[in-house]
């Protein structure tokens, strides 16, 4: 080692912690967003305020899916590559997108390297992370270029676009769908594809693909269908993705049949497939085949609910995630059983696992609450319609009633942090803004004080 002129070894440099890597890498692909968005060949008619800009890359790469512009209107076809690349980017995890392109390019990752993408991808440990990340890699690759063809085809042949617009809506959609960013080439949405099979489900299952997260990818490649060898996590996901698809389905279907601005107007059939769809999409992926601000307020209720659990972890998802929502209910209902230990499908959860999951649910319950009443105090909107704007931006999901665009610079500002922290989840935040762990070497006399 090279010693400084003075005889002693140079101080190295403090490497961050790979939870702010994580935090900061969304922060630089966000500022680079958009300062692309800003240049000229961006936009149409008018230079985007910095708010615009801001917001727009923050919501692709957080994978949300809010504008606060029409997309295929404002942007052009440059400025659109740039939110399908962020959308690609914030899907995958900045830390994981760049240690894909390292493992492809040096064959290898480094030890720092793989703590920093098992940090953006969340998985549990780093010794399989290669062959994990390009499983990821190649489910992606083969969901988007299978749904591109069949979004590609109907775009072309049963909705008369000609063949390069239609290879790029299919592409856009299909990359969209998976990373379940819900930005779309049409202003209404796929409110305008409504009643069509053949646009709504190819997205949908890319949608649900996107969803599930590395572990059930990494679980089929090892087991295929083997479900005694799954694991706690992949148990959880695929059974509660199943529950809630069908449970959001019949919610639709029970409470919006008879309105006439919503599923009213169509065919029985045409309902049920309107239905489904939502189900999906309110899994934080943002498409709406539906006015929801034309909704019943139970109907948005429910939603904001489904909004808030979200889908798999270490996926394109947001959310709290399906698996810290189940543990929760484990709890729940260990206590009213009053068994002394919270067991869930035949495994026992740690303490630990208890604790993360509270955390992350007071946390996320928190933030969404300031958040509603910081838009409330900014706007005149309903109590409501700002709930669910919050609600869809801390979950990812990117639906609205609406109000987007109406909002204050300041109010999108505030959506724009909410975002940033439903992406990352509000304990990496907290995580990374802790100057230094704490260990503590002893332990208070313990009490118990009365609850409830």
């Amino acid at each position: 080692m090279r010693l400084a002129p003075n005889g002693l070894r140079p101080a190295s440099r403090p490497r961050l912690r790979p939870v702010q890597a994580v935090v900061l890498s969304f922060l630089v692909a966000i500022a680079t967003g958009t300062a692309l968005l800003m240049l000229p060949v961006s936009w149409t008619d008018r230079a985007p305020t910095l708010t615009e800009a801001a917001f727009t890359a923050t919501s692709a790469t957080t994978v949300t899916g809010l504008g606060v512009v029409d997309t295929p209107v404002f942007w052009t076809g440059f400025g659109q590559v740039v939110i399908l690349v962020l959308i690609k980017v914030g899907g995958l995890g900045v830390m994981t997108f760049t240690s894909l392109l390292g493992l492809l390019v040096m064959r290898r990752l480094g030890l720092a390297r793989r703590l920093d993408a098992a940090a953006s991808s969340r998985t549990q440990g780093i010794g399989d992370l290669p062959r994990l990340l390009l499983t990821l890699i190649s489910v992606s690759a083969a969901v988007e270029s299978t749904v591109a063809v069949l979004l590609t085809l109907r775009f072309w042949l049963g909705h008369g676009l000609p063949l390069p617009q239609a290879i790029w809506h299919g592409v856009f959609h299909a990359v969209s769908a998976f990373n379940n960013a819900g930005f779309a080439l049409y202003s209404r949405s796929l409110m305008d594809f409504v009643a069509d099979p053949f646009i709504c489900l190819p997205i949908a299952a890319a949608i649900i693909t996107g969803g599930l997260g590395l572990p059930v990818y990494a679980a089929l490649r090892r087991h295929r269908l083997d479900v005694r060898r799954w694991n706690l996590t992949v148990r959880v996901v695929v059974l509660g993705t199943a529950l809630l698809l069908a449970a959001g389905t019949v919610m639709y279907l029970a409470l919006e049949w008879t309105n006439p601005a919503t599923l009213g107007a169509l065919a029985p059939h045409e309902r049920v497939l309107a239905a489904f769809f939502q189900s999906v999409t309110t899994r934080t992926a943002g498409f709406n085949s539906l006015d929801y601000g034309q909704m019943h307020p139970v109907t948005l209720l429910a939603t904001e609910v489904l909004m808030f659990v979200g889908a798999g972890p270490a996926g394109t998802a947001g959310g709290v995630k399906l698996t810290t929502a189940v543990v929760l209910l484990a709890i729940v209902v260990t206590e009213l059983r009053g068994d002394t230990a919270v067991n869930l499908l035949g495994r026992r959860l740690s303490r630990s696992t208890h604790r993360e999951a509270i955390t992350v649910i007071m946390l996320s319950a928190t933030l969404i609450l300031v958040a509603a009443g910081l838009l409330m105090g900014l706007t005149g909107f309903t109590t409501d319609q700002v709930l669910f704007e919050c609600v869809s931006a801390f979950g990812t999901v990117g639906l609205s009633t609406g109000i987007t665009g109406s909002l204050p610079a300041a109010a999108q500002w505030v959506l724009m942090a909410l975002m940033f922290c439903g992406r990352i989840g509000p304990a990496t935040v907290a995580g990374a803004l802790a100057l230094q762990p704490r260990t503590r070497h002893y332990e208070l006399p313990k009490e118990r004080p009365l609850i409830g």
